[in-house]
């Protein structure tokens, strides 16, 4: 099959969409991986963004996304609404040419499901027209993609989550999908890298959820288990409270260290690959360990705001990861 290249969108907002990898907490698609491959990484980086941003409502003014989708401006502000919109379009980045199906012989264009243009409808919003060549390209499935609209719609739906095991199932569609994606496009996909993956993208979004207690908590949602609260006598007033006490820092440091031990489970999966995908995996890995030993030096006071990664650290930790790893193979 020949590689068709991925294009960068020539929309100002999906620009937009794909400016703000420079603000996360690792280099998303780094420099030193070949041009076809960083073109592949920010395509599912476009629309993993571009779904969190419909399911936290921090879409850019104007309705020109739900426009894209064929959304009513008037209704941009309704995610649910939204979401399905999403969806029937990522449907259509699957459509095998010709026939508007998708090649996983589910619903979608060209059938009675949602989304139905008819025959070879080409995807409306720029983010996906410029995913559909890295799915054609390295034969990606439709299905960790649907995980991450189905984590968003949950979002909308559920605020609160009783129990560690609840918490895990919703990283199963929130997190876990991209390290399968990225697996995907390296080529190196297998159960035993899957299972490492998880444990990885799992103990990075544990280690999001207590970087960003304050705003999830403005926006109406909890992600610390209410069983683990109730143990560690924390309330919800506790949490929106300008500093930790002692019992919120002993909650988050009980959640830090299990994403920590997430981490040490899933780091294997860096010796286990080789070449430039090694490096960007161990950067992967190392950003989770910098952003703990961020929230540890900070007392695990997370409410004033995440604390942030000195990049000295980050470098650090990433050649520990290539050490340890590299004695591990």
């Amino acid at each position: 099959m020949t590689a068709t290249r991925p294009t960068h969108p020539a929309d100002p907002g999906a620009r937009g969409t794909l400016d703000k990898a420079t603000a996360e907490n690792f280099p998303v698609a780094p420099f030193f991986l070949p041009r076809a491959s960083r073109e592949h990484i920010m395509a599912l980086y476009g629309y993993a963004r571009l779904v969190d941003d419909i399911g936290d409502g921090d879409l850019a003014p104007g309705g020109a996304d739900a426009r894209h989708l064929g959304v009513d401006p008037a209704d941009a502000d309704d995610r649910l609404i939204m979401l399905d919109a999403f969806e029937a379009d990522l449907r259509r980045v699957f459509a095998a040419p010709g026939d508007g199906s998708p090649r996983d012989g589910s619903d979608g264009p060209g059938s009675d499901g949602p989304g139905t243009d008819g025959p070879g409808s080409e995807p409306r919003h720029p983010l996906l027209r410029a995913l559909r060549p890295t799915v054609r390209a390295r034969s990606l499935t439709i299905e960790p993609f649907l995980g991450l609209i189905e984590a968003n719609r949950q979002d909308q739906l559920v605020t609160r989550y009783e129990t560690y095991d609840e918490l895990l199932a919703y990283c199963e569609l929130s997190a876990n999908p991209v390290g399968n994606l990225v697996l995907q496009v390296g080529g190196v996909l297998s159960p035993e890298r899957l299972r490492r993956s998880d444990a990885i993208c799992t103990a990075l979004q544990i280690v999001e959820h207590l970087q960003d207690v304050s705003e999830d908590l403005a926006a109406g949602r909890i992600y610390l288990p209410a069983e683990d609260m109730r143990r560690f006598h924390v309330s919800e007033t506790d949490l929106s409270a300008a500093t930790g006490n002692a019992s919120v820092r002993a909650l988050v440091a009980y959640q830090a260290d299990r994403a920590r031990r997430l981490l040490d489970e899933g780091a294997p999966l860096v010796g286990s690959v080789d070449g430039r995908l090694r490096l960007l995996l161990a950067g992967f890995v190392a950003g989770g360990y910098a952003a703990l030993a961020a929230i540890r030096s900070a007392g695990h006071d997370v409410l004033p705001g995440p604390p942030r990664t000195a990049r000295t650290r980050l470098l650090r930790e990433t050649g520990a990861v290539l050490r340890r790893t590299r004695k591990e193979r």
